[in-house]
């Protein structure tokens, strides 16, 4: 018997953005032409690209990128045509007037994120997005650390600015299937008729899919996900694998299955060291809630202090570390060092 038909999603790739992280910023041009199209062909709605940190990422504290994301804009769109290209702003690592560039080169959605509960800092750029011509979504990362309620309140931020769709993004990996249908019951609660409802899953608890279909459960109709999960941490949701999941269990996605399998064992598989999977750091950043995002700066220290990465990320997650707080690693690493491997 046929699963009943489902409403129909909107699935946008990250692998060009997020999977940045995994190659430390090292895309080619060519790589980028060669997996937008790739992926214009599979049916995506959206190709992410650029820094893994987003516009004005690439710097010595995040990582300098080996071609500017103009270069690698550029190549996108010579291979999209139906599939828009979107790019990330972070307030504060990237400037308000930094999409302009990305609309001249093509650019025709922006992603705005922030902290959970700082939306605020969010709203002028989503204004401005808009102002530019642009399609303007608001994320709203590390969403494991406000209530439902609190993360609807600040979704509503961005939909007031503008926003024609909020992200729960779980930056860290760290929500189970029923905490992302309790924040996007919460999302649609606030402004359902207004925006859309959307999801950014890491696999740092093996979850990923399983919480971008809860959210398409409880309502949500944008995911992102990446080819072969790569992307920071232990991956992302993989494009491949939630195409045939939302096949089989009746929601429409327009995506072409075999495409997608194609595209990410012959194109995206050999340009990482090793696929990103969950492992004892990786499932650790999840357990204690760090974004996915520091993982090769705690590599690095605990290869440099002789400590166990784990120790590290328990640390940080205590503090409560956020992005753009890489630079604790290296107190966090140096303390421990000091206080002998088995305080």
């Amino acid at each position: 018997m046929e699963s009943p038909a489902r409403a129909a999603v909107k699935v946008m790739d990250a692998t060009l953005r997020d999977g940045s992280h995994v190659v430390r910023h090292s895309l080619r041009p060519d790589d980028v032409r060669r997996v937008a199209a790739a992926l214009e062909a599979a049916g995506v709605d959206a190709v992410g690209v650029g820094h893994g940190d987003g516009i004005g990422g690439s710097s010595l504290h995040f990582g300098r990128s080996r071609h500017a994301d103009e270069e690698l804009w550029g190549a996108a769109v010579e291979a999209l045509d139906r599939a828009a290209l979107a790019v990330t702003l972070v307030p504060g690592i990237g400037l308000k007037d930094q999409p302009h560039v990305a609309r001249e080169c093509g650019a025709r959605r922006a992603r705005i994120a922030t902290h959970c509960t700082e939306a605020d800092i969010a709203q002028q750029h989503i204004s401005f997005a808009r102002e530019l011509g642009l399609e303007a979504h608001g994320d709203l990362m590390m969403p494991h650390m406000a209530d439902p309620a609190t993360l609807a309140r600040q979704a509503r931020l961005m939909v007031d600015a503008g926003a024609t769709a909020v992200h729960v993004m779980d930056s860290a990996g760290a929500l189970t299937p029923d905490g992302v249908r309790e924040r996007v019951t919460a999302f649609l609660d606030e402004f359902g008729g207004e925006a859309e409802a959307g999801i950014h899953a890491h696999d740092n608890l093996s979850l990923a899919v399983a919480n971008t279909v809860a959210a398409f459960e409880a309502g949500a109709t944008r995911a992102d996900s990446c080819l072969a999960g790569m992307g920071a941490g232990a991956g992302n949701c993989r494009t491949e694998v939630l195409a045939a999941v939302l096949d089989l269990i009746g929601f429409g996605s327009g995506l072409d299955l075999w495409a997608l399998q194609d595209a990410a064992e012959d194109l995206v598989v050999p340009l990482m060291h090793a696929l990103p999977a969950p492992n004892r750091q990786t499932l650790t950043l999840g357990y204690a809630g760090v974004p996915s995002s520091f993982l090769l700066h705690v590599q690095r220290a605990a290869e440099r202090f002789a400590v166990d990465a784990r120790r590290i990320v328990v640390e940080v997650g205590r503090r409560h570390a956020v992005s753009g707080q890489e630079d604790l690693v290296l107190e966090i690493a140096a303390r421990l060092s000091n206080c002998g491997a088995h305080d």
